[in-house]
């Protein structure tokens, strides 16, 4: 029987790998490419439609129900924080209620028709699992904004101008592509990286450890979850093969539901721009509000 050298084991690892890497691929690649499309057609046709939408509720006397269709709206903007803050900025200088803003805001921050798109990846319950409280948290920040800052401002968008808009080719066909080539730049390596970090974890993370760590223990669980996914979280496209095998290997949807929450919302790029914007007081009043939400819904729908 011929030895097994360092080079046969390496090439057969290879082999695992990739074919882990192509499954998990084929699994994902074409909600990534409808997302992206989506996403581009939404924010080249449709994104001063959901901000003009948006700038007219402050002509409606809603008064709290305002929230309602504001966290809506921030679902359905496809802009990213440093586009949502702007647009943000010149709502509250035409005197928009700042509960509303923070509904927009939170929502916008957690959850865009690509990502949307995206989640379908998991199955349907993980997508109106994702849908559902992303609009309730964009609703709770809209009434913890109205409840317990009545008498002070929130928000210090003075740092903030206006963000200029990139989709200004004439010709809508190469509009569109250029919105699309952007968000391939954006999101590709994320995507690949996702890919390659999920493949990693169903070849060598044992599935039983996945299931004691994000599994067994209800409260254990989804803490773990919520907690990693400060760190981890770098681009929602790049989440969702990592998502799709965690689940796979034992993680609750509970917790992978405080994971999309803590994920987009303490992502260390859109801490820097929260920071500027709320002070160090309501900063921490954010962090600890995000926390909380992401372990009461994963608690909640612990399953």
């Amino acid at each position: 029987m011929p030895e097994t050298t360092i080079a046969d084991i390496i090439n057969r690892e290879f082999i695992y790998l990739w074919f882990y890497f192509t499954i998990i691929f084929e699994q994902i690649f074409w909600y990534y490419i409808f997302g992206m499309t989506v996403g581009s057609v939404v924010s080249v046709f449709g994104k001063e439609k959901i901000h003009q939408w948006f700038s007219k509720l402050q002509n409606k006397k809603l008064g709290v129900l305002g929230i309602i269709p504001a966290s809506l709206l921030g679902i359905a903007s496809p802009l990213c924080m440093y586009g949502t803050i702007p647009i943000a900025a010149s709502f509250a200088e035409k005197g928009m209620e700042e509960d509303w803003l923070a509904a927009f805001m939170m929502s916008s921050i957690l959850l865009n028709p690509q990502l949307l798109l995206y989640t379908a990846a998991l199955g349907v319950p993980m997508l109106v699992i994702r849908l559902l409280t992303c609009f309730l948290c964009g609703i709770a920040a809209g009434l913890a904004v109205r409840y317990f800052f009545k008498k002070k401002k929130f928000f210090t968008f003075a740092s903030f101008g206006e963000m200029s808009n990139r989709d200004t080719d004439p010709n809508i066909f190469l509009r569109l592509l250029k919105n699309l080539g952007r968000n391939v730049k954006a999101t590709g390596l994320y995507f690949l990286a996702g890919i390659i970090l999920s493949v990693l974890f169903q070849r060598y993370v044992p599935q039983e450890l996945f299931a004691k760590l994000f599994g067994s223990s209800r409260g254990f669980g989804v803490l773990m979850a919520a907690t990693i996914g400060v760190p981890l979280y770098v681009c929602g496209g790049g989440t969702i093969p990592l998502l799709q095998t965690w689940l796979q290997s034992g993680m609750s949807m509970g917790s992978a539901t405080a994971f999309m929450i803590t994920g987009p919302a303490m992502k260390i790029t859109n801490l820097g721009a929260l920071k500027i914007i709320l002070g160090i007081k309501n900063y921490l009043f954010y962090f600890v509000f995000v926390i909380l939400f992401a372990l009461i819904s994963g608690l909640a729908i612990y399953v």
